[in-house]
């Protein structure tokens, strides 16, 4: 399915094949898991499309063994895939209710992010930064410039920017000062908010 709609990374669609994408979803919804379609979580967010999932996975152009931010931990979905393709992942969530979730699934699969916090992603995490990649996985109005700054030299950021309509986009940074931006099309995420939440 994701390889018909253009995904030919197949380090992504291999992690993608091998992750249990039901467990991280209501009971509810479990038959219609393998389809492509967003589904209501926990705390009123949505588990992203599988091909949203692997689109943005595939921007991120990862290799073994590189650490990655992720901002929005949301049902552990997108963590899972990103641990399985051998990526030291950070992630934070600011919703305790999704926090507490994701552990509870991580430990049921297995599944060992390298740090996993409850907090605000527009913060990100500073004291574990420089990052070789960085992955947004809600909707944000602006360019978080405090994520920016904990990308390495020639690190990646994929984010979708917007308010109700996104843009996915993919920052580069070339130096210390200089990024390049690439746009990569309309999107649709649940937006980025500041703060946590008990």
């Amino acid at each position: 399915m994701l390889r018909e709609k253009g995904i030919e990374d197949n380090s992504v669609l291999e992690a993608m094949n091998k992750v249990p994408r039901h467990l991280f979803m209501d009971s509810a919804f479990e038959e219609f898991a393998y389809q492509d379609k967003a589904f209501p979580i926990a705390a009123g967010q949505t588990i992203s499309h599988p091909f949203t999932v692997a689109t943005q996975t595939s921007l991120l152009q990862l290799s073994k063994g590189e650490k990655v931010l992720e901002i929005g931990t949301g049902s552990g979905y997108q963590t899972a895939v990103l641990v399985l393709m051998g990526a030291e992942v950070y992630t934070i969530e600011r919703q305790k209710e999704l926090f507490d979730f994701s552990h509870r699934i991580f430990k049921k699969i297995r599944i060992k992010p390298m740090f996993a916090t409850f907090g605000d992603g527009y913060q990100g995490m500073p004291a574990f930064a420089p990052f070789d990649r960085i992955i947004v996985t809600a909707g944000s109005p602006t360019i978080p410039k405090a994520l920016l700054k904990q990308l390495k030299i020639g690190g990646m950021m994929v984010i979708p920017i917007g308010k109700n309509q996104q843009m996915m986009t993919v920052f580069l940074r070339l130096s210390e000062k200089d990024f390049e931006k690439v746009e990569f099309g309309d999107c649709q995420f649940v937006p980025m908010l500041e703060r946590k939440e008990k």
